[in-house]
């Protein structure tokens, strides 16, 4: 499994106490036995790891069993109702109290556990974490801040928000970017993110009134927050090294991210079948199969699967909902650095430190919007 920055930069497994990971097994499209089998792949390369696995106990059970790298590494919650992809969230959120999701964010409520992980319904996992959890004091909306393979030397850029909520005002979009440069510093070591603004040009003169008003307000706290503030970035610099953080709404976000995935798996079939298609060519594969092995983990979505969930008391990792064994390792390999590392704790700090200063800026600024 490829290794982000902030899992090279973790802690060893003999230096740290036992991590809990509370997991929601039912969210899977590929049903408990991928999330299960993910577990495993997963306890095999952290000896202090340990399980709460929530779901139907009968159905669990014979599962985790037969999985020997979780033998005495974990407890099974039972929880018969499951949150499907068709639920509405305020449905699940008034009926849900016997799901396998509210169960595993209870656990991160209550302590028992330090991150929850899931494959589920993504309404309804952040709205149950927001009610559950609460936001941090402070933070307007939450987020979803993804890894993005880029140029820059870290190899990853930072985006936010990926889908937690489709609408965001200027307002929301300073928080975005508070939030993912404390991502960006704690998570990538970067002691001064560089923080792009998504849009459909980089003049200033390009985008909705909205995205004019992020501008003025992300770059105004730019200095105070400790982070560089770039300007207006395109698509094509999400991938790239202009800046570190990406910021957009969760609409724009979700939809380059599953682009993204969509053009990452149709450049692999094209390799595929282009290395397929004669004598000669399956050949050069051959001679060339330790860099297409390389460039497949590169671009495979799996390796840096798992949104993390910014602005609330708790950590909160989301998988893909197709994801198998493999992703769902990947999601459980990010929330156990996060949980290593107590993330959660410095963003909360960061977070309250740096909306009082934004606040504090606003309250001081005259008539004609320029600081006294």
């Amino acid at each position: 499994m490829t290794e982000t920055p902030l899992q090279a930069t973790a802690f060893s497994d003999d230096a740290a106490g036992r991590v809990v990971i509370s997991v929601d097994a039912m969210g899977s499209d590929r049903g408990p036995a991928a999330v299960v089998a993910g577990c495993s792949h997963f306890a095999r390369k952290h000896s202090n790891a340990f399980f709460l696995i929530h779901g139907p106990k009968a159905e669990l059970e014979k599962l985790a069993l037969s999985k020997k790298a979780l033998k005495g590494r974990y407890e099974i919650c039972d929880a018969t109702g499951v949150v499907s992809m068709d639920d509405k969230p305020a449905q699940v959120l008034r009926l849900g109290k016997q799901t396998s999701m509210w169960s595993a964010l209870e656990s991160v409520r209550n302590k028992d556990a330090t991150v929850c992980v899931s494959c589920g319904n993504t309404g309804a996992l952040m709205l149950l974490s927001v009610v559950r959890l609460r936001k941090i004091p402070g933070v307007y909306r939450p987020a979803i801040a993804v890894l993005w393979p880029s140029r820059n030397p870290q190899g990853f850029n930072v985006m936010l928000d990926a889908g937690a909520d489709i609408r965001a005002d200027e307002r929301d979009l300073l928080q975005y970017a508070l939030m993912g440069a404390s991502y960006a510093r704690n998570g990538l070591n970067l002691d001064r993110p560089r923080v792009g603004l998504l849009n459909v040009g980089t003049e200033e003169f390009k985008g909705r009134a909205e995205m004019h008003a992020a501008h003025e307000l992300i770059s105004e706290n730019a200095k105070a927050a400790r982070f560089e503030f770039v300007g207006f970035v395109e698509g094509s610099d999400i991938p790239g090294d202009r800046c570190d953080v990406i910021v957009t709404d969760g609409f724009t976000g979700n939809i380059a991210l599953k682009t993204g995935e969509g053009t990452a798996s149709l450049i692999r079939d094209f390799l595929r079948e282009a290395f397929n298609h004669t004598l000669l060519s399956r050949f050069a594969a051959l001679l060339a199969y330790t860099s297409l092995k390389r460039l497949g983990k590169r671009i495979d979505p799996r390796q840096v699967n798992g949104g993390v969930f910014l602005g609330l008391n708790g950590t909160v990792v989301k998988s893909h909902g197709s994801a198998d064994a493999t992703g769902v390792a990947a999601a459980l390999d990010l929330a156990y650095q996060l949980a290593q590392s107590g993330f959660n704790e410095k963003l909360a700090a960061r977070i309250s430190a740096a909306t009082m200063l934004a606040a504090e800026a606003s309250d001081e600024t005259d008539a004609d919007g320029e600081l006294t």
